[in-house]
């Protein structure tokens, strides 16, 4: 393995383990206290949360994403292709959860707290937060598979 392919590898494994670590605080704690902000405040509190969630996971999972896709394209010399392969596949289902999903919650909440919205908000999350959880025994392998060959 050569620096490059290292940093790479380093990036790949901090982006991806971070975004694991942060959806289940997302899951588990930050979504579903949405429902005690009150609705008096609820619009601009969901504003903030949208434009500041994005200064922290913005560049986690661009990192993550344009290393993954370098791993599936030009693995390193014992990386497995399918690990990578694989791991593509389930990021392109976070994003695709992400846009289809959440997102559009997010815009309905923005306007000020819905219940139904907000069940279907963590209901639908679990898709990330299993998705990432799935990424991150991937790249916690294929480090495994560097540091074996």
């Amino acid at each position: 393995m050569n620096t490059i392919e290292a940093i790479l590898l380093t990036a790949h494994l901090f982006a991806t383990a971070t975004m694991v670590g942060l959806i289940w605080f997302v899951q588990v704690v930050h979504y579903p206290l949405f429902a005690a902000v009150g609705a008096e405040g609820f619009a601009a509190y969901e504003e903030s949360h949208q434009r500041l969630t994005s200064f922290v996971v913005g560049p986690l999972m661009a990192t993550e994403g344009v290393t993954a896709l370098w791993l599936a394209i030009a693995p390193p010399t014992g990386v497995s292709r399918v690990w990578a392969l694989v791991g593509v596949a389930v990021l392109g289902v976070i994003h695709a959860s992400t846009v289809f999903l959440q997102v559009p919650q997010h815009a309905a909440l923005a306007h000020g707290f819905d219940p139904l919205r907000h069940r279907r908000l963590v209901r639908t999350n679990w898709i990330r937060a299993i998705g990432w959880s799935s990424r991150g025994v991937i790249a916690a392998a294929i480090v495994i598979q560097m540091l074996t060959r």
